[in-house]
This record gives structure tokens, sequence and C-alpha cells, in this order.
């Protein structure tokens, strides 16, 4: 990365932390503060996360280069494919997680007026699991291209 992109990334860094300590900080504690400071935070960081990782992905960065780094070949795209194999093994664990903070929860609850279904409420639980064991299997598969 060129100097100029380097400062670039730790003022917007610095300013996705700090325009939202200043919404929050700015007034009166209520849950609508809290929820825009979060929001601002989440869509700075989010988008700084983008501009780098369009930075990182694509070869636009300068990097250093030595003898060997230009002596082996990089294929750009495996970058893209490293980051849809986190994706897919990220957001199907976060939805694995939600789905299975719901039904453990009614599980649990069902179980405790009646133990005798305690069978038929781990099915929806382990259910809600294989979404993350699918999320890694279609990991795993895009590793395997690259």
């Amino acid at each position: 990365m060129t100097l100029s992109a380097k400062i670039a990334l730790a003022a917007a860094l610095i300013l996705s932390i700090a325009i939202p300590f200043g919404v929050f900080a700015s007034g009166e504690k209520t849950r609508g503060r809290y929820k825009t400071a979060l929001g601002i935070n989440v869509l700075l960081f989010m988008g700084t996360l983008l501009v780098t990782g369009g930075l990182i992905f694509t070869g636009n960065a300068a990097a250093a280069e030595t003898a060997e780094a230009a002596a082996s070949a990089v294929n750009p795209a495996a970058g893209w494919g490293y980051l849809a194999a986190a994706l897919s093994t990220g957001m199907s664990c976060i939805g694995g997680g939600i789905a299975v903070s719901a039904a453990a929860s009614a599980a649990l609850g069902a179980i405790s007026e009646d133990g005798s279904i305690l069978g038929k409420s781990l099915i929806f639980v382990g259910l809600a699991e294989g979404v993350c064991l699918y999320g890694l299997i279609i990991s795993f598969m895009i590793l395997g291209k690259l």
C-alpha cells in the first residue's frame, strides 16, 4: 500500500470510531441513541472493510516485491475464493446460532413441562446446527477448487 492509502485507511478507521462515539456522547443516553451510534459504527466500519478488501483482493494495492514474490505467480481470484469460503462459514454459523438460540430455548421450556418430548426437541436443535455444517462443507468445496 502506498503512504496515502495507509493514511486514508487510518483516517477512515479513526472516523468509524470517533463519529459514533460523538453521536453517543452528545445528549441524553437513550435506547435510540445506542441504536444510532451502533448503526453508524457498523456502517462506517463495513465501508472501510469493503474498500480495504477491494484494494487487497483486486491487486491495486502496491506491495514491496521481492525476487521470490515476483517469481511466484499469484492468482488474484484466489483472494475472492478465500473471502467466499470465509463468508460461507461465518454467515452460516451466525444463522445457525440464531436458529439454535430460538429452538433451544423453546425446547428447554417444553422439556421442563413434559420430559417425554426430549427426543423430538433435540431433532429441531440438531437441524438448526446442521446449517453451520452445510456452510463449512461449502467452504471446504470452495477451498478445494483454489
